[in-house]
């Protein structure tokens, strides 16, 4: 069965001003690429846990601050190795410079014998749209359409129920 993750797509602005939070992996493997590397924060959803639960969980982990909003289910893709990855929206506005990810334990290099610790995530920024298509993963560019369409079919507040 393919493993399955759970993310959140932050987003703020609208239409040719809307922007999307996307993080860099941390850690060796990740330093030198930047193009096609990002994603939005996700991880692995645990045994017993639902996609929603898994995708706040891991956005506080890896940029330390905790989900606040109403999640819109972006719906799944499929990534490398046949994971599947359920994406969520939330509209907000974050200052990347107060991230601070949890820390991963790999061995490196592979079979090297030697262990490492560094943050999961080493750097998160927002990207307008265009230039956010070339900065995230391939599989993932799916989830950068689906925001602007939810904008534009959510609900608006009917202007006579407003309170003052």
């Amino acid at each position: 069965m393919a493993s399955m993750s759970a993310g959140i797509l932050m987003y703020r602005g609208s239409g040719n001003d809307m922007a999307v939070l996307l993080v860099h992996p941390g850690g060796p493997y990740w330093s030198r690429r930047d193009l096609g590397a990002w994603s939005i924060p996700k991880g692995e959803i645990d045994d017993g846990e639902d996609a929603e639960n898994a995708a706040c969980r891991e956005f506080s982990e890896e940029l330390g601050v905790p989900v606040h909003g109403r999640l819109l289910l972006l719906g799944r893709i499929r990534q490398h190795a046949g994971k599947i990855v359920y994406g969520y929206a939330l509209e907000g506005d974050l200052d990347v410079r107060i991230i601070r990810s949890n820390d991963v334990t790999i061995t490196w290099p592979p079979r090297g014998g030697r262990i490492i610790s560094f943050p999961e995530i080493d750097r998160a920024d927002w990207f307008a749209i265009p230039f956010a298509r070339q900065k995230i993963l391939a599989s993932q560019q799916p989830f950068l359409d689906r925001p602007v369409d939810i904008r534009k079919t959510a609900p608006q507040p009917n202007p006579s129920e407003t309170t003052t």
